[in-house]
C-alpha cells in the first residue's frame, strides 16, 4: 500500500515522502497512530496544505528568532554578586542568574537556551552563548560585578 508520511520515520522516510509498505503494517500502525495517510489525490492536497502552513510557521519562527538575536546582540547585563579574595565568587553566576538579568531588561529568555560551559566563578567580563533557534545563535555580554 502507498501513503503518505506525515512524520519522519527511522528507516522508512522523512515527512512527506510517498512510500510502499506492507498493508497490514499501513493498516495496524502507520494509519491508526496518524502517521501516515494513505496515497490519493486529496489526502496529497491535504498534506499539501499541512507542509506549507507548517513551513510559513517555522520562516515566521526564524524571524522572530532573528530579530530578537539582533536585540540581544546590542544588549550587555551587569550581574552584582558577593566576592572574596582574588575575586572568587561566593556561589556561582548560571544561566538563570543570566536569564533573570535579561528579563529586567525586558527580554524574555528561557535559562536553557543560555549555553554555558560550566558556571562563572570569577569576576569579569564574558561572552555567553545563546541559542535562540535551531539556526540563530548570538551571544550577549556579562558583567559579573562586585556587590
Amino acid at each position: 500500500m502507498e501513503v503518505i508520511l506525515l512524520s519522519d520515520i527511522d528507516k522508512l522516510g522523512k515527512e512527506g515522502d510517498l512510500v510502499d509498505v506492507a498493508n497490514g503494517y499501513a493498516r495496524n500502525f502507520l494509519l491508526p497512530k496518524k502517521l501516515a495517510l494513505r496515497n490519493s489525490e486529496a489526502n496529497k492536497q491535504v498534506v499539501q496544505s499541512i507542509f506549507s502552513r507548517r513551513d510559513a510557521r517555522i520562516q515566521q519562527e526564524l524571524e522572530e528568532a532573528k530579530s530578537l538575536a539582533e536585540k540581544l546582540g546590542a544588549v550587555s547585563v551587569t550581574i552584582p554578586v558577593k566576592a572574596g579574595e582574588e575575586d572568587k565568587l561566593f556561589g556561582s553566576v548560571t544561566s538563570q542568574d543570566i536569564a533573570d538579568a535579561l528579563l529586567k531588561e525586558e527580554i524574555q529568555i528561557d535559562k536553557r537556551k543560555i549555553h554555558l560551559d560550566e558556571p562563572l566563578k570569577k569576576l569579569g567580563v564574558y561572552s555567553v552563548d545563546i541559542h535562540v533557534h535551531a539556526d540563530v545563535n548570538t551571544q550577549v555580554k556579562v558583567w559579573v560585578v562586585k556587590e
